[in-house]
C-alpha cells in the first residue's frame, strides 16, 4: 500500500545572495518509509508472543530480581502492543485487530524463536479478516539503577572513604522489541526488526514512577510503526532573483514576493513570463514556477514547469531539477 504526503508549507528562509542572479529557499523533502505493506493490506491482526509459559514463570520472577527490572513484562509487553495500536492511525486506511487470543507463547527472552506455522498465520488472519499479522515476537526490559548505584557506590568510597548514602535521582529503564510482520498470501516475512527504546526517568527515594515500564514499552510500540511512515529533511532549492531586460522589473518584483512568503503571488508575475520572447527570461521564469510549486506542495506542475524551463528554453538548471522531482513524485506515491 502506498498513499501520498501531506505537504504543509513552512516559513521559508531565502538566503541573501548580494549580487548573485540566485537565490535559494529552503524546504521539506520526502523521505520514502523504510518498509512498505502490500498492496491491498487495509486490516492488521497483532498478537503477543514474548511472554512464557506458565512453567518459566518462576524463573523469568529471578531474572527480574537479578536484573533489577522494575515492573513487568508480562504488562509492558501489552503496552507495548498499545503503543503500535494507536499509532496506526498515522497509516492512512488501515486499522489494527487484536485477537481475543492476543497472546501466544515465546521464547520469554531475547532469543528470536522460530517463525510461526504459515497455515497458523493464515488462520489467524481469516479469523480476523486482516491481510497480514504483525507479531511482537521477544520482549524484554532491564534499568541501569543497580549498576548506577554501584558505580556511584563505589566513586564515592574512592574519593572520600564512605559510601554514598544518597539515592540515585534518575533511572534509565531500557526495552527490547523485536517484530515480525507475515503475508500469508506471499508467505513472506514483510518486516522483521528489533526496536531498541530507552527513557529516563526522575526517581523518588531511588524509585521511579511505577509505570515507567510501561511508559517505555508504549514509546517503543509507537515507534515501531515509524517504519511504515514517510519523513522529510531540510533540502535548497535554487531559483532566478532577477533576468535583464524589459522584463526585469516584474521578475524582481516576484521574488520580492517570495522573501515574505507570498508564493502565488509571485506565481501571478512569473507567469506572465513563462511565454516572454526573450528565451533566457522565459525559461527563469518557468524554473521559478517550478521552484513555488514545490514550495506550495503541487509536485506535479512543479515538475511540468522544470521540464518546460529546459525543454523549450535549455535551462540548465530545469533539467537537474526536474530529475529531483520526478523522485520525489514518485516518492509521494503520485505516480506507479
Amino acid at each position: 500500500m502506498r498513499y501520498g504526503f501531506l505537504i504543509i508549507p513552512t516559513l521559508i528562509a531565502l538566503a541573501a545572495t548580494g549580487c548573485s542572479k540566485y537565490g535559494y529557499v529552503s524546504l521539506s523533502y520526502p523521505i520514502e518509509p523504510e518498509v512498505y505493506l502490500p498492496d491491498g493490506v487495509h486490516s492488521i491482526a497483532i498478537v503477543n508472543r514474548s511472554l512464557t509459559t506458565e512453567e518459566e514463570k518462576d524463573a523469568k520472577v529471578f531474572e527480574a530480581i537479578v536484573s533489577t527490572e522494575i515492573g513487568s513484562d508480562f504488562l509492558a509487553s501489552d503496552a507495548c502492543i498499545k503503543g503500535v495500536y494507536d499509532a496506526i492511525v498515522q497509516i492512512p486506511g488501515t486499522e489494527l485487530v487484536i485477537p481475543t487470543e492476543l497472546r501466544m507463547h515465546g521464547t520469554g527472552t531475547r532469543e528470536i524463536p522460530d517463525l510461526l506455522d504459515w497455515d497458523l498465520v493464515a488462520g489467524i488472519c481469516e479469523k480476523e479478516e486482516s491481510q497480514v499479522l504483525l507479531v511482537l515476537e521477544t520482549f524484554d526490559s532491564n534499568t541501569n539503577l543497580l549498576a548506577k548505584t554501584a558505580t556511584e557506590q563505589l566513586s564515592s568510597i574512592l574519593n572520600t572513604g564512605k559510601p554514598k548514602v544518597t539515592p540515585p535521582s534518575e533511572a534509565q529503564m531500557q526495552v527490547a522489541a523485536y517484530w515480525r510482520l507475515y503475508d500469508p498470501d506471499t508467505r513472506r516475512i514483510v518486516d522483521q526488526y528489533q526496536f531498541n527504546a530507552s527513557r529516563s526517568f526522575q526517581t523518588v527515594g531511588g524509585i521511579p514512577p511505577p509505570d515507567a515500564l510501561a511508559r517505555t514499552a508504549y514509546d517503543a510500540g509507537l515507534a515501531y510503526i515509524d517504519r511504515y511512515l514517510p519523513g522529510s529533511y531540510r533540502v535548497k532549492r535554487q531559483l532566478y532573483k532577477r533576468t535583464s531586460g524589459a522584463a526585469k522589473q516584474q521578475f524582481i518584483a516576484g521574488y520580492r514576493r517570495t522573501e515574505v512568503a507570498n508564493w502565488d503571488g509571485a506565481i501571478e508575475l512569473w507567469g506572465e513570463l513563462t511565454e516572454n520572447p526573450k528565451r533566457k527570461t522565459a525559461g527563469r521564469a518557468c524554473l521559478n514556477m517550478a521552484v513555488a510549486n514545490e514550495v506550495l506542495g503541487h509536485t506535479a506542475p512543479a515538475l511540468d514547469w522544470a521540464q518546460r524551463s529546459y525543454e523549450f528554453y535549455k535551462n540548465k538548471l530545469g533539467r537537474d531539477y526536474a530529475k529531483i522531482l520526478l523522485r520525489r513524485k514518485r516518492i509521494e506515491g503520485l505516480s506507479p
